[in-house]
């Protein structure tokens, strides 16, 4: 006998159209083609410009507002909340309550099984998201908080990638987190040029292993830059 009270599982998670668009308008936002406090165009200019309904960019704005990267003030339109600095307070009281071990504890329970779901379950668009992100990582030369931004960006795109809403809302609560200021002021002291470089090549490795969908390579790579980050947080006590 059939459940009335199940909800169709078409709602659980956005649809193929609005990630587009939430995928097209975080990157603007995370690499600050739309600044923090900036007013993003109207909805009927976004839904002209990336050729969807509006309802449609309506429906990812709401998902923006829910992750705390935008506000949407009646009367005036949606504004940019998200801080790149990743120094203020963190959004979640949660998250505002995590210890740096804390982090790196959960990080190490979620991040290896999320890139393995990610492979599984990932859309050829969503890999393609990945690798625009990276080409934006390997830009970066010297910009710690650039780089950290992207990376963030990286880490959230494949928790999208294994369409489980309920890993994804753990994970927005991890990245949220991440964005305290002691791991801000962390970065800012040891992300040098020649690490960045190094996090770069690694990155690289990662992606291709997601393309290749290749698990095993792709789940060390987690465990290895878990591993460099707790070395980090271990030289700043």
């Amino acid at each position: 006998m059939p459940n009335a009270s199940l909800p169709p599982s078409s709602t659980s998670l956005p649809g193929a159209t609005v990630k587009y668009v939430i995928e097209t308008l975080t990157t603007r936002i995370v690499t600050q083609e739309y600044a923090t406090e900036e007013r993003l165009p109207s909805e009927r200019q976004l839904a002209q410009e990336l050729g969807v309904a509006r309802n449609t960019v309506r429906e990812a704005l709401d998902q923006l507002e829910t992750r705390g990267m935008i506000r949407r003030r009646a009367g005036s339109g949606s504004f940019v909340t998200y801080n790149p600095d990743g120094a203020g307070a963190a959004l979640s009281p949660v998250a505002s309550e995590t210890g740096p071990l804390q982090l790196q504890v959960m990080r190490g329970i979620l991040e290896p099984e999320m890139v393995r779901l990610a492979i599984v379950n990932m859309s050829p668009k969503q890999i393609e998201a990945l690798s625009v992100v990276l080409s934006k990582m390997e830009a970066v030369q010297a910009d710690a908080t650039a780089f950290v931004t992207l990376e963030e960006e990286f880490h959230r795109l494949i928790a999208e990638g294994t369409g489980n809403p309920l890993l994804i809302a753990c994970y927005n609560l991890v990245l949220d987190a991440r964005r305290q200021s002691f791991r801000a002021a962390m970065y800012r002291r040891h992300l040098t040029p020649a690490r960045i470089e190094i996090y770069q090549r690694g990155y690289n490795g990662l992606f291709n292993a997601i393309a290749a969908r290749d698990i095993e390579e792709a789940s060390e790579f987690m465990k290895l830059a878990l591993i460099e980050d707790q070395r980090l947080l271990l030289q700043e006590d």
